[in-house]
């Protein structure tokens, strides 16, 4: 408890305050769920949640004589925030009535009901480990329901029971596969018979909610335990479902690997691969979502594309292009924003491309090519290519290796050599109308477009040569005859 306080103590000063302030006003203050688990774990808390037997507006009162600006967080919720600005420095709390909610068992959202105590408050959040409580100012540890204990046992179980408290509100169930990857936490047994058993309910959910969870999820430190818990509670199949289809049958004899894992293991390998904040200028700083999306979803055209060829073969052909307009068709319906929709679905196209040409066979021309189609996405694309080896062969794995740094350093020559980031064709759209003597239009794009082919495979070639070439296409084109 001394070493949880500690973890406290740059805050300590603050909670006390607070802790009077309510105190003297006739009323009850903890700090309560996050924030205190967090204590016990060795971590300071970056966010201070508080409960209070005061309604909001008498919250509201005594917050405003404590901070700088109070705001209405959820008034009808019983929640009012305030922030405090001293001496270069900004705190923010949230103050929540005691809660009592009842749910309609339909949608989840909650009857709001307020309670009488901190015990009745504490019986309704969602895990145990996050119902502890610290009274104050008098630092009394509230802990009705065993959370400490769990935490200690890295277990996570419910207040209620766990067909109450999911039936209650089944955005639980992604909380607790959250918790899983973020804490290290395992479910006990009944709250994973629990989850397996009402996995259907999450559908109530809005596509919003579950997808701030499952992006909290991947952007844990280690995604891969919640992802299985996922998989393996039934959960997926409603919120994810080309995560457990990547579940093929593997062959008895392991003529393809087994894809399910494999991404898993992809996924781990493009974590490592991940930078730190300051890294350099070409490091991919973690957590990146699109890098590991791009790493969990990268095969999910394979299950669509798989064909048994004569001999016993196993193919998945075009499995990239079917692949990137699944995750695009996902990551839509769990409402991403266009950019990174646009952004996984497109390193997921070019997963392969680095294998299309050979071992070291690469031209000039399909180096431009490589790094033009990337785009600002090259640098993912590069962890992507080199996470997605997960061959046992240790001699295949170090080829495949030395054969990408080949191609990283035929890209930097001739990046340096020729700007690839910002490659363009030698005539601007300006200069291709006056050289054919044609308006802007769609001829003029594609003009444009053959220019920047040939920029593409054969590099810098002069104005006056593409100014040639450019005529020489333009004589075989219709509209040049008119």
């Amino acid at each position: 408890m001394k070493q949880a306080v500690s973890r406290l103590a740059p805050v300590l000063p603050l909670l006390t305050d607070l802790g009077e302030r309510f105190t003297t006003a006739g009323h009850e203050l903890a700090l309560v769920g996050g924030p205190v688990r967090d204590a016990f774990l060795g971590r300071t808390p970056p966010d201070l949640d508080f409960t209070t037997s005061a309604s909001p507006d008498e919250t509201e009162a005594i917050l405003r004589g404590w901070g700088t600006a109070t705001w209405d967080v959820g008034r009808d919720f019983g929640t009012i925030g305030a922030v405090r600005r001293e001496s270069g420095s900004e705190t923010t709390v949230e103050v929540t009535t005691y809660r009592a909610d009842a749910y309609d068992g339909v949608t989840r959202k909650p009857v709001v009901a307020f309670g009488e105590s901190l015990e009745e408050d504490l019986v309704r959040r969602d895990f145990t480990v996050n119902a502890m409580a610290l009274r104050l100012p008098s630092l009394e540890f509230v802990d009705p329901h065993g959370g400490l204990a769990d935490l200690g046992a890295r277990r996570l179980r419910t207040p209620s029971a766990p067909e109450v408290s999911f039936g209650d509100d089944p955005l639980r169930m992604m909380r607790a596969v959250r918790f899983v990857a973020q804490l290290g936490l395992a479910p006990a047994p009944e709250v994973l018979a629990a989850m397996r058993e009402m996995a259907s309910t999450i559908e109530i959910v809005s596509a919003e909610r579950i997808r701030d969870e499952l992006v909290k999820l991947l952007l844990a430190p280690a995604p891969r335990a919640g992802l299985e818990l996922l998989a393996e509670s039934g959960l997926a199949a409603h919120v994810l479902p080309e995560l457990p289809a990547l579940k093929l049958e593997v062959d008895e004899h392991h003529r393809h690997k087994d894809v399910y894992v494999h991404s898993l293991i992809v996924l781990d390998q493009a974590i490592a691969l991940e930078g730190p904040a300051d890294g350099p200028a070409d490091s991919v700083p973690g957590p990146d979502l699109w890098l590991r999306l791009a790493a969990l979803l990268h095969d999910i055209g394979k299950p669509a594309t798989r064909r048994f060829e004569p001999g016993g073969g196993v193919s998945f052909h075009h499995h990239e292009v079917v692949g990137a307009k699944l995750t695009a068709k996902r990551l839509k319906a769990l409402r991403f924003d266009k950019e990174t929709v646009k952004a996984v679905a497109r390193l997921v196209e070019l997963h392969l491309r680095f294998h299309g040409y050979g071992e070291g066979q690469w031209t000039d021309s399909a180096v431009r090519r490589y790094v033009t189609d990337a785009g600002p996405l090259l640098q993912r694309l590069h962890r992507l290519t080199r996470a997605d080896c997960t061959t046992r062969n240790v001699r295949k794995a170090q080829r495949l290796s030395r054969t990408y740094d080949e191609l990283e350093a035929r890209i930097e020559e001739l990046m340096a050599a020729e700007e690839l980031a910002a490659v363009r064709p030698e005539l601007d759209g300006n200069e291709i109308a006056e050289v054919l003597g044609i308006r802007p239009g769609p001829v003029l794009g594609r003009a444009y477009k053959h220019l920047l082919a040939v920029r593409l495979d054969e590099g810098p070639i002069g104005p006056e040569a593409a100014a040639e070439r450019l005529r020489s296409w333009w004589a075989e084109q219709p509209e040049s005859q008119g």
